[in-house]
């Protein structure tokens, strides 16, 4: 949803209450897409500080399905996002690029309120996301969830060092 943010400039100090539905469906990333499970409208308040600066402050609640880290089951991951950003929109987009403040959610005078939760939403992802705080994981050569099933695999990992000696005694075995 775009909001075009010039009715504010007319009056400093001049305020205004938005409250937004959540277009998008997923939050796409360089690497996965993650769907939306629930959402709440974001609520917006913008109010007009002068010299063509805004204060942007709000709230929205999103939960994202991720996959384990483990085991690739999917968990539900709540975010209670809280805004507080201020708006200089005197500033060119090459200017904003110079102080390493870019706002790709605001062109022009719009306001792309789906560009500033997936922002905000990035910036708030788990480095590690689990099912639970014991997850097993799934066995590296059958592929099996240890946290279901056990499974009948040979799960040790021999020292790579003693290889040669290994590889000895396979040739030298008594059948």
């Amino acid at each position: 949803m775009l909001i075009n943010l010039t009715e504010l400039f007319s009056v400093d100090g001049k305020e205004k209450d938005y409250t937004c539905d959540i277009d998008m469906n997923q939050l796409c990333t360089s690497k996965d897409a993650y769907d939306i499970v629930s959402r709440s409208p974001v609520q917006l308040h913008v109010r007009n500080l002068g010299d063509k600066k805004l204060l942007l402050t709000g709230s929205a609640e999103v939960t994202l399905q991720m996959p384990c880290d483990r085991c690739l089951e999917p968990v539900d991951i709540p975010f209670n996002l809280e805004f507080d950003e201020e708006l200089d929109m005197s500033k060119t987009e090459s200017e904003r690029t110079e102080d390493l403040d870019e706002q790709p959610y605001v062109s022009g005078y719009n306001l792309d309120v789906d560009r500033l939760l997936s922002n905000e939403l990035l910036l708030n992802l788990p480095m590690k996301v689990l099912c639970r705080e014991d997850c097993k994981g799934i066995c590296n050569r059958c592929g099996a969830n240890l946290n279901h099933t056990e499974c009948s695999c040979d799960r040790s990992s021999p020292d790579p060092r003693m290889s040669v000696i290994q590889d000895l005694f396979q040739k030298f075995k008594e059948v």
